[in-house]
């Protein structure tokens, strides 16, 4: 296995492109920041992000906050670090590029979509939420409209719960007090939380409607979970009564492809 190069390393070995002429700082400051991730491939600090890149903290700190409420970069509030998010990654997926819109993780999620004609979502985390980095809007005649961008709370819904089941705990109990404490959604109960989890890691899915929104259902799942890479869900969307009615038929579809994904890895 190679050994990972330290963080100091990694931004020596940056290659610093030339800022072009009648530049907008800020939009230009945004792009090097991704472009610096993208570069040294880890996570880093706001003092380290400032010193690599030659800002003042204030506005570096700033852009980190502007980026990562926007889904495009991961906080570890426990080391204060940030890292890019998959949706970072899937900019420009329609160019083609082989992971985005002709790669597999699409090529999964449309087949997904076609067997079932509900909504097919890509989630990811971001801090105390899940948030679709990608979506295949449904087909069917009844079915609801998601739209990329949009987060769910970890303690409340589907997809939360699911990356919540990878977690132990303690960690769990921390993102469920934090959540009470900054009033992000509905206070929920620690024990009630911990028993939906335990739930979910012993069936592989997280099935729950009416939760988020009324009349409206999700059934998710892992899709990559891995040490060295960023979890991915993947969730099916629809009406509440119809994903009631169809739960054994989607829960064997959704397995099925993420198996073949899996098979390919």
């Amino acid at each position: 296995m190679t050994k990972k190069k330290p963080f100091e390393d990694r931004v020596r070995l940056r290659a610093v492109a030339p800022k072009p002429p009648h530049s907008v700082k800020s939009a230009m400051r945004a792009l090097e920041l991704l472009e610096f991730f993208d570069d040294i491939q880890t996570e880093a600090t706001v003092l380290q992000v400032a010193h690599a890149l030659g800002y003042p903290q204030s506005s570096t700190s700033a852009l980190l906050r502007t980026l990562y409420s926007s889904g495009y970069l991961h906080y570890n509030p426990w080391r204060r670090t940030y890292v890019t998010t998959v949706r970072a990654a899937l900019l420009g997926s329609w160019v083609g590029t082989n992971f985005a819109r002709e790669g597999r993780v699409m090529e999964v999620m449309r087949k997904l979509n076609e067997e079932t004609g509900n909504a097919v979502m890509l989630a990811t985390r971001n801090g105390l939420y899940s948030q679709y980095i990608h979506v295949i809007q449904a087909t069917s005649a009844a079915r609801l409209h998601l739209s990329v961008g949009t987060v769910r709370h970890l303690v409340s819904s589907g997809t939360g719960f699911v990356f919540m089941s990878q977690m132990s705990d303690p960690e769990i109990i921390r993102i469920i007090n934090r959540s009470n404490a900054e009033g992000l959604s509905p206070s929920v109960v620690v024990r009630d939380v911990l028993a939906e989890i335990e739930q979910v890691r012993k069936l592989g899915y997280a099935f729950s409607v009416n939760r988020v929104t009324p009349g409206g259902g999700v059934l998710a799942a892992p899709l990559v979970r891995s040490d060295d890479r960023p979890m991915l869900v993947l969730a099916i969307g629809g009406i509440s009564s119809n994903m009631v009615e169809t739960k054994d038929m989607l829960v064997e579809s959704l397995f099925q492809r993420i198996a073949e994904y899996s098979a390919g890895e």
